[in-house]
């Protein structure tokens, strides 16, 4: 339930920072799932837009990078805090 509450907080996030048009959400659960180690879980949240090519890295193992890293996580940490301040 916690990985869930924190993917859908997440898209409430990256949707505030970016206006996706809809999400991919995928759970890896252990080594030969692609988790990469024994007994791992972990989720990703891919926000899709019409014609992306975002989904490039789970298909290809390319990475199309539109902006710096840096910026990405201070736009989605400032749209994180903000979310975090008018839940409470």
């Amino acid at each position: 339930a916690e990985m869930l509450e924190l993917a859908t907080r997440s898209m409430q996030a990256i949707n505030a920072a970016y206006q996706p048009q809809g999400f991919n959400v995928g759970i890896n659960i252990g080594e030969a799932a692609g988790a990469g180690i024994q007994d791992h879980v972990h989720m990703h949240v891919v926000p899709r837009w019409g014609g992306d090519t975002n989904f490039m890295s789970a298909l290809g193992e390319a990475r199309v990078l539109p902006e710096l890293l840096e910026d990405t996580y201070t736009r989605i940490m400032a749209a994180w805090d903000e979310i975090s301040t008018t839940q409470k």
